[in-house]
């Protein structure tokens, strides 16, 4: 049963990974233009996590006596999931700007540059050290997005001017950055919560993220009034007015795709398992963008990628490499649930 859950929830964390920024940029490419409307996409379908938390609970309830609580969750780690709710709601909003004005191809590579920053936060919050292996993709990852810099503009969307561009690659490289500081904040988090951690509270931790998260853009949406011009948006999309909200509802389907299969796999698997998943899509991502939106692949894209590629090959080299040194020393670690937007 473990191996036929791990299968199907690296299925849906694969979709998710491809798929989120590839329906998040149709909607910008055939009309869309409301940034604040796509980062609240981009975590407002989190009452899906009611699912398998229901299910969870139900069953622990079946095997346990005395029965569990509903909500295992205490207040302290309550508080803390919410201040990084808010802090992935501004990470969905840089996301969104940032795919609002640069190809899937080149987002993807850009946002592929959060293992660095992943890295640096990491060593600088919860001591977790440098090795020869981290430090080398800290580099590699470097100089590829050096690479893409240095011939920005070249695939830039017709009808942007250059200075759109170079804001959506800075945003790009912001959402990364944060994203970078939000993983190691949730490892502090679970390190100093004090609380046994099963799948139960860690679904209730990315509930309550996400709703901050969506709350933070909702205030967003209503101080930019987008709720107002939803319904003339959706009259001019080029695509036509159903198929508008059918992209709006896909993007939403997406990205939580991502998140319950990010759960999911942490749980069955490990965090550095689902990390390895998202990396490995990161080719496909490209392609895909490649292909349906006949983006442009030149020359700096493809040895970006390589070097991205294989800064995540020595990235996860070295952790698989130090996970077994803990190993047989008896000194297992928390995993770091690496279960937000890849936004990438």
């Amino acid at each position: 049963m473990k191996r036929v859950l791990l299968l199907l929830n690296s299925v849906l964390l694969a979709l998710g990974t491809s798929g989120g920024p590839l329906v998040m940029r149709l909607y910008f490419i055939h009309g869309g233009n409301r940034i604040w409307l796509s980062s609240f996409l981009e975590t407002a379908a989190f009452p899906l996590i009611l699912i398998p938390l229901t299910i969870s609970h139900l069953h622990s309830s079946s095997h346990h006596s005395p029965k569990p609580n509903l909500v295992s969750m205490k207040l302290p780690l309550f508080l803390a999931s919410a201040v990084i709710g808010i802090l992935t709601g501004l990470d969905d909003y840089l996301y969104a700007c940032g795919i609002a004005r640069l190809p899937v191809s080149t987002s993807s590579l850009i946002q592929a540059s959060h293992l660095a920053f992943t890295a640096v936060f990491a060593f600088l919050l919860v001591r977790h050290r440098f090795t020869v292996y981290s430090v080398n993709a800290v580099m590699l990852l470097t100089v590829a997005a050096v690479v893409l810099a240095l011939r920005s503009g070249g695939d830039r969307p017709s009808g942007e001017s250059t200075r759109q561009y170079v804001i959506g690659f800075l945003m790009i490289l912001a959402a990364a950055a944060l994203y970078g500081l939000v993983l190691p904040l949730m490892e502090l988090v679970y390190k100093r919560s004090k609380q046994r951690v099963t799948y139960s509270l860690v679904m209730e931790i990315q509930l309550v993220m996400c709703f901050f998260a969506t709350l933070f853009c909702t205030l967003g949406m209503l101080i930019n009034n987008d709720f107002k011009v939803i319904s003339r948006e959706a009259k001019d999309y080029e695509l036509g007015e159903s198929k508008y909200y059918v992209v709006l509802v896909g993007s939403a389907i997406m990205w939580q795709f991502f998140f319950l299969g990010a759960i999911g796999v942490i749980f069955c698997s490990s965090s550095l398992f689902s990390g390895i998943i998202i990396a490995a899509f990161l080719p496909v991502t490209e392609v895909l963008g490649v292909i349906v939106y006949k983006e442009k692949f030149e020359a700096e894209k493809g040895v970006a990628l390589v070097l991205s590629l294989w800064g995540f090959v020595s990235y996860f080299y070295g952790e698989i490499k130090e996970e077994r040194e803990k190993n047989k020393n008896g000194c297992p670690e928390t995993e770091l649930p690496q279960s937000l937007p890849p936004n990438a």
